[in-house]
């Protein structure tokens, strides 16, 4: 069970001050949200932002699956890799990925925002289904509940 879950009648300062703590120990942490009605659920990093790095997010995997590939992810940016948007990786021990800039990191990120207010960027890790495709492809499958994509691609951008 989370730290929030064990303590619903801690404040909004308390619960940044725990993630500092976990921040100060680890570099960074995962936060995993729950799905929702028409939501599937997303993670993201927080703590990459101390590093001058972008914080890490992706959708529609399970919380447990999310926290392995972003905590991959995150050791290896921290180790010098660099996630350029539109810029494809496989992450260690997890898929090929396609790197996407989240256009309004604070409306997904609370923690982060709450946090880094507006020094925060963030890069989504958007993820190859099973074939290779893309949730831009229309062949792309991902089972239920999708793969939102929360910025837009690097070659729509341009």
């Amino acid at each position: 069970m989370c730290w929030v879950c064990e303590h619903p009648e801690s404040s909004s300062e308390e619960r940044l001050e725990y993630v500092r703590g976990l921040i100060v120990q680890n570099c960074w942490v995962v936060i995993g949200v729950h799905e929702e009605l028409y939501r599937p659920p997303y993670s993201y990093t927080v703590g990459l932002t101390e590093q001058g790095r972008p914080e890490l997010v992706i959708t529609g995997l399970p919380q447990k699956r999310a926290a392995d590939v972003l905590s991959s992810a995150a050791a290896e940016v921290l180790d010098g890799a660099t996630l350029t948007p539109g810029k494809h990786v496989r992450v260690a021990g997890g898929p090929m990925v396609e790197v996407v800039q989240l256009t309004q990191p604070g409306a997904h990120l609370d923690i982060a925002a709450a946090l880094y207010e507006r020094r925060l960027e963030a890069v989504q890790l958007v993820y190859a289904d099973r074939r290779g495709y893309l949730p831009w492809d229309r062949r792309f499958r991902n089972g239920r509940g999708g793969q939102p994509v929360l910025g837009m691609r690097a070659e729509q951008a341009a």
